[in-house]
């Protein structure tokens, strides 16, 4: 999962996948109002030194935590993924999920108002594959396993409270999550060659810990689709959630996950595709047939999102993926990681970095 995004009233961040369908209708209107693509001015130059050398005029980079080095007093991990912004007193959180096979959670990193590290900390251990990543309303983080039987967890950002298992929301290999707090639901796609959509229905909105998990079921290609609720969602090696429910709608590998204006889009990294669920109609359409080469390709930008605006932000090389944007809640600040390739050769260390700079002015009328 190359990381979700929670939308904040003034300014927030999509992954690249997600960006010609952030705001396109299934209709085919209201394409969003872009500006023009900001980042690097060489681009064969490897990344991401060229984002430090040749960012827009008025903004600044630095490198805030590289795998194995201590930022703030924690270990940085390795396989940074989803990542999210939360207000601290007068201050903010990042946090970053770490993808790592039985190493996997949550760190995060504590900032002052002008910027400086204030501490690090897990606030999630001993978790497996955590890629996806939301924000919850009530300033929560959720993480997610991407691994057949993956469990989400619900975390505490500021390293009060332990984290918690909502077995309730589905043991699968969680791929991408996203909540709509207007209707109360938390979507969630599957990182399976033949996976399924689901939504989790909390018994009260704002606690997470019981509910109804259900799938999408629908013919293929019809538009018409219902909810059937999943009979066991949280016992391990029980007969997996897809399997579970007879005429349940199958993608091919979900990814990224976003709501906004009761449209649920999504991306499926095995045929490239970004879909579109309506939740008033309760219609599925495809919006866009080549989101990206089948994998996740086009993974590799930022979005920039306010109001019905957005421009693309950071397009970076073939080959790096760019993991866990998130907006400091004052919108001048941009926190993601970008990792390196996995072609078999010798290649550069993931890192962490933090670009700083007037990003409100991008998407301004």
């Amino acid at each position: 999962m190359q990381g979700t995004s929670v939308r904040s009233a003034a300014l927030s961040v999509l992954p690249g996948s997600l960006w010609r369908a952030a705001f396109a209708r299934p209709d085919g209107g209201g394409e969003p109002r872009g500006g023009v693509p900001y980042g690097p001015g060489d681009p064969d130059a490897p990344f991401p030194v060229d984002v430090l050398r040749a960012l827009p005029p008025g903004f600044a980079a630095r490198i805030v935590a590289r795998p194995g080095e201590r930022a703030g007093g924690v270990v940085w991990h390795a396989a940074p993924d989803g990542g999210g912004c939360f207000p601290d007193e007068d201050g903010w959180i990042y946090v970053s999920n770490c993808a790592l096979p039985l190493l996997g959670g949550v760190t995060a990193l504590r900032f002052a108002p002008d910027g400086t590290l204030r501490g690090g900390y897990r606030v999630l251990s001993g978790a497996d594959r955590c890629g996806t990543g939301a924000e919850t309303p009530w300033h929560t983080w959720i993480s997610g396993e991407r691994t057949p039987y993956g469990r989400v967890f619900e975390c505490d950002p500021y390293g009060v409270r332990a984290p918690m298992p909502r077995l309730a929301m589905g043991l699968f290999a969680h791929a991408g999550v996203a909540g709509d707090p207007e209707r109360g639901v938390v979507y969630l796609t599957e990182g399976e060659p033949d996976g399924c959509l689901y939504r989790f229905r909390p018994d009260d909105w704002g606690d997470l810990t019981t509910g109804v998990l259900e799938v999408l079921v629908g013919d293929p290609g019809e538009e018409s689709v219902t909810w059937e609720r999943v009979p066991i969602p949280a016992l391990p090696d029980h007969v997996p959630l897809r399997e579970q429910v007879k005429g349940v709608r199958r993608f091919a590998g979900g990814g990224d996950c976003h709501v906004s204006d009761g449209l649920v889009r999504f991306v499926t990294e095995g045929d490239g595709r970004v879909w579109a669920y309506d939740a008033v109609r309760e219609r599925l359409t495809v919006l866009h047939e080549t989101a990206g080469a089948p994998g996740g390709g086009a993974d590799g930008a930022i979005i920039l999102v306010a109001g019905d605006r957005a421009a693309p932000f950071l397009p970076v090389a073939d080959g790096w993926t760019v993991t866990g944007p998130a907006m400091s809640p004052d919108g001048d600040r941009l926190y993601f990681s970008c990792r390196p390739s996995q072609n078999g050769g010798p290649a550069p260390a993931a890192v962490t970095v933090e670009v700083r700079g007037p990003f409100h002015d991008l998407v301004r009328d």
